[in-house]
């Protein structure tokens, strides 16, 4: 009963729509000739499990209409593609396109079904069929527990904001997308025509400059051969080193690991031997070489420059809690996590807020634990850096960045030799010259995040995916090469293989898929039937 004879995986435009959709061969079994209404409690028990069914529309053209098909009575093919259409929305990707449609053989359909994330279609595929079954024979579905575990299946298998913006981007200018693995590595468009995006870093950007960028002493050297403020600072081999330094530069002062990204290491406003000690002891633990700066008073600012030019700027506040007076500072990071938006890692556009060592000594510099109970109204800082990754927060200012601090950010990347880059500057208004205002840049990222500038927590959003695409592909070009498709009952490999000898004729490189195989010029890819 309710048996997959076969799944296929749909990636391009297909017989069913100009999406990706999955194609199933059900066989109803034993309730072919049953419809919803026929089977006591079905409905209900579907209703139950899956109340947000009433926004599907179905042919009925209405909210509700669906639920006025089981009603009425329809069949299980139809019933399979609503719920894993909706499990599927439930889980995180909003898909809506479905189409169920009886074979020559009896009791025995076709079903295609909209998708986002293969992994994903599919499990709720199978999901959808386990629960119509419970329907059917009236057994328990543990619902809450199979949309936590497709909601988790989502998060960790769908695109990350970044890497979704670009796509996203590239499929309003009809650019076709293709993700390539299971990780982050998009391919836009076709054949000689495409480009490849991995989060924000493009076939474009190159190695070595991913490598300066990595190297923060190196990055903080280069820059100020050009001209481009930065802090002083220097590598130091020990927390005594460190405090020596310290105490030349004049404190406070900044210890950071020299290789490594998203904060981590990093401490800052440190102005006693005690402080720079334990800084260079959670700086070490992310690698051997350690860096002593001066620490620069201002605001925490992210610029994003695409192909030489800003395209989105924001402010970043660090992970913070205001005290109700109540709650522990534990309890009240464990609200703030509730936030949909949070999630460990990339996924979504803000990080959850990790009590780490880190945490524990700039509460201790507060006179505070984990266990304090702030008042009422009181800001109980939790970070000294800003990074999203560590909990932070991020507001546009895209409107407010003064001309020279562009300038001096664009000359920032152009000489770390990136084509995206994400820039840190340290300033006490964005709106005013670094130099005029003892402003610094602290590091040059190399495939920096978009989230903040996608969806910041206050201000307008940026179309950094749209720059990135401007980047990539000069306008009007869409990525596309010239397809001839041959269909027919016969002679269609003797037609196609003529058309592909004329264009090869006028000089043209030429892909051809027919019974013999897949061919790329005179060259055979693979020997398999590739019609």
């Amino acid at each position: 009963m309710l048996h997959i004879r076969r799944l296929r995986v749909l990636r391009g435009p297909n017989i069913w729509a100009h999406f990706p959709v999955l194609e199933l061969l059900l066989d109803l079994g034993e309730v072919k000739d049953r419809s919803s209404e026929e089977i006591p409690g079905f409905n209900d028990r579907l209703k139950s499990w899956l109340p947000s069914l009433i926004e599907h529309e179905c042919s009925v053209g209405e909210r509700g209409g669906f639920f006025q098909r089981l009603e009425r009575g329809t069949y299980m093919a139809h019933i399979l593609e609503h719920v894993t259409l909706e499990l599927q929305t439930l889980a995180g990707t909003s898909v809506g396109y479905g189409r169920a449609r009886e074979t020559e053989q009896e009791g025995v359909y076709r079903v295609a079904i909209e998708y986002e994330e293969e992994a994903l279609g599919c499990a709720a595929v199978e999901t959808a069929r386990l629960l119509l079954l419970a329907a059917i024979h009236d057994r328990p579905f543990a619902m809450a527990d199979e949309l936590t575990r497709l909601r988790d299946l989502c998060h960790e298998v769908r695109l990350g904001p970044s890497t979704h913006a670009i796509a996203v981007a590239a499929k309003a200018r009809g650019i076709p997308v293709r993700r390539l693995g299971s990780e982050n590595l998009l391919q836009l468009g076709w054949g000689r025509c495409q480009r490849r995006a991995w989060t924000a870093e493009t076939d474009r950007t190159s190695a070595i400059a991913e490598s300066i960028a990595q190297d923060k002493d190196l990055t903080r050297l280069l820059l100020a051969a050009a001209g481009v403020p930065v802090p002083v600072g220097r590598p130091v081999t020990s927390a005594e080193e460190a405090w020596r330094f310290a105490q030349e530069l004049g404190v406070p002062v900044v210890v950071k690991p020299r290789y490594g990204n998203h904060g981590r290491g990093v401490t800052t406003q440190l102005s006693t031997p005690g402080q720079v000690e334990q800084a260079f002891a959670v700086a070490r633990k992310e690698g051997s070489e350690v860096l002593c700066e001066r620490f620069i008073t201002g605001s925490d600012y992210r610029l994003l420059v695409v192909g030489e030019r800003l395209v989105a700027a924001a402010r970043r506040e660090p992970a913070q809690v205001i005290g109700d007076g109540r709650s522990t500072i534990r309890q009240l990071v464990a609200e703030v996590n509730l936030d949909p938006r949070r999630s460990a890692g990339h996924a979504t556009v803000l990080s959850l807020i990790e009590l780490d060592e880190t945490v524990h000594a700039i509460l201790a510099d507060q006179g505070l634990t984990t266990e304090s109970v702030p008042t009422p109204g009181q800001r109980v800082l939790l970070r000294h850096n800003a990074n999203l990754s560590t909990g932070g927060t991020a507001t546009d200012v895209t409107d407010e960045v003064h001309p020279e601090v562009v300038a001096r950010v664009v000359d920032a990347a152009r000489v770390v030799g990136l084509d995206i880059a994400g820039v840190d500057v340290l300033a006490q208004d964005i709106g005013r010259p670094l130099e005029e205002q003892g402003g610094g840049i602290v590091e040059v990222n190399a495939g920096p995040g978009l989230r903040m500038h996608l969806e910041p927590s206050a201000g307008r959003p940026r179309p950094v995916g749209e720059a990135i695409l401007d980047l990539l592909f000069s306008p009007g070009a869409d990525g596309r090469i010239p397809v001839v498709a041959v269909t027919g009952v016969g002679g269609t490999t003797g037609v196609a293989r003529l058309i592909a000898r004329l264009l090869r004729a006028r000089g043209d490189l030429v892909g051809l898929a027919d019974a013999a195989g897949l061919h790329t010029g005179e060259r055979t890819l693979s020997p398999h039937d590739s019609t």
